[in-house]
Order: structure tokens, then C-alpha cells, then sequence
């Protein structure tokens, strides 16, 4: 099982509906809150070059916010990603 990471914000919609399919896919993952951190929110535009959450990290893919994820999902790719 690959690891994930996931940045996010509590106020965020789009942070909540990506964390609902991974739950609902049964993934654990590594949350990391950028709310009033201004080095977890340097760390994830780092990593990202996106200033945006939420964004997620599958292994080594970013794969982008939320958006991207649920894309991921309806191409059936979300799977052997989260199973690498």
C-alpha cells in the first residue's frame, strides 16, 4: 500500500470531499493541516508548486487536488495507484 499525504485546511469543502474517498476507498493517510503553519503551507508549495488545497501526494505522484483525485478515480487509475 502506498503512503499518502494530503494537505489541507478544516474550512476547505474540497479538502473534506478528498478525504471521503479515500475513507471510503479504506486508505489510511498522513493529514497535514496547513491552517496557521506557515512551514507545513511553505512545505506543501514546495512540494507542489501549487498554492492551493488540497494536495495530494500518493508515493512519490503528486496527484493534485481534489479534482484531479476523483479524476483519477472515474479513469479506474486511483486503484493501482493506491495499491503500488
Amino acid at each position: 500500500m502506498a503512503s499518502i499525504d494530503i494537505y489541507t485546511k478544516q474550512t476547505c469543502p474540497f479538502c473534506h470531499r478528498a478525504k471521503a474517498l479515500l475513507d471510503q476507498k479504506g486508505v489510511k493517510y498522513h493529514e497535514i493541516a496547513i491552517d496557521n503553519d506557515s512551514d507545513k503551507r511553505a512545505e506543501m508549495i514546495d512540494r507542489s508548486q501549487r498554492t492551493t488545497v488540497p494536495q495530494i501526494f500518493i508515493g512519490q505522484h503528486h496527484v493534485g487536488g481534489c479534482d484531479d483525485l476523483f479524476a483519477l478515480e472515474q479513469r479506474a487509475e486511483l486503484d493501482p495507484l493506491l495499491n503500488a
